[in-house]
């Protein structure tokens, strides 16, 4: 099984090198990742200037653009064949609800989908993450997964695996995306040259995590694994609109 692994931590991250080093017991894995941290780039394309790849000491590839950057140009224009599969993270933090709008690791997993692999996107939800073994080894379970019981049709999953150690997580569940609160302000401060910048607030805390969420299933132990889809047209809302138009 070839498959292809990116994040957007950046490529020297040490949830890439874990998640790999999984994925390797069960097929062949090639690397192509951000050269630096683009957390928060969403499925953005870099289209105003030329892409550059370059392969690191350890083997892994890294790219001057966005983690939808790498996918596209690994799948397209890099390797000889389409992967089995393409693998988003380990992120360092959760990417649940309202994040996956905004998460570069679930947009790396999204354009591996829209290409027609099979993308999975996994995160260990922790601010102060120092072992990903736990995250990464439950991605490794899922490929082989994969391996052995193919999907019919690509598929997205974003996968979210709680703090703790591997032999103490209680399964997994198959999850809804829950809901934010409104992010935090943005932080307003002033240079030494007397400049006001202003950094981005933090995520709002929950807001609709009741069972059945991500949220939840993380908060109880669980693996949370939540089947995405690309289609954001809002059904419920077509007959509003085109009755409000006609008036």
């Amino acid at each position: 099984m070839r498959i292809l692994v990116s994040n957007d931590d950046g490529y020297f991250a040490p949830g890439i090198a874990a998640l790999a080093a999984a994925l390797a017991e069960v097929g062949d894995v090639t690397v192509v990742a951000p050269e630096r941290d683009r957390s928060g780039a969403s499925n953005s394309l870099t289209l105003d200037r030329p892409l550059s790849l370059r392969r690191a000491a350890n083997g892994f590839h890294f790219v001057n653009g966005t983690p939808t950057d790498c996918v596209h140009l690994a799948v397209t224009g890099m390797l000889d064949h389409l992967p089995d599969m393409v693998v988003s993270g380990v992120n360092h933090g959760a990417n649940m609800g309202d994040d996956t709008l905004y998460s570069g690791t679930v947009a790396a997993a999204t354009e591996g989908y829209l290409l027609g692999v099979p993308s999975i996107a996994i995160s260990l939800v922790s601010k102060q993450a120092s072992d990903f073994s736990a995250a990464a080894r439950v991605a490794r379970d899922l490929a082989a997964r994969f391996q052995c019981q193919p999907f019919r049709q690509p598929v997205l999953l974003n996968v979210n695996v709680p703090d703790r150690p591997y032999e103490e997580l209680r399964g997994h569940k198959i999850t809804r995306l829950g809901k934010r609160h409104k992010a935090e302000p943005v932080i307003r401060s002033v240079t030494p040259r007397n400049e006001t910048v202003y950094w981005v607030g933090p995520a709002g805390q929950a807001a609709d995590a009741g069972e059945g969420t991500d949220f939840h299933a993380v908060t109880e132990g669980f693996v949370s694994i939540t089947p995405l889809q690309i289609d954001l047209t809002h059904y419920n809302m077509m007959s509003g609109v085109s009755e409000w138009l006609a008036r």
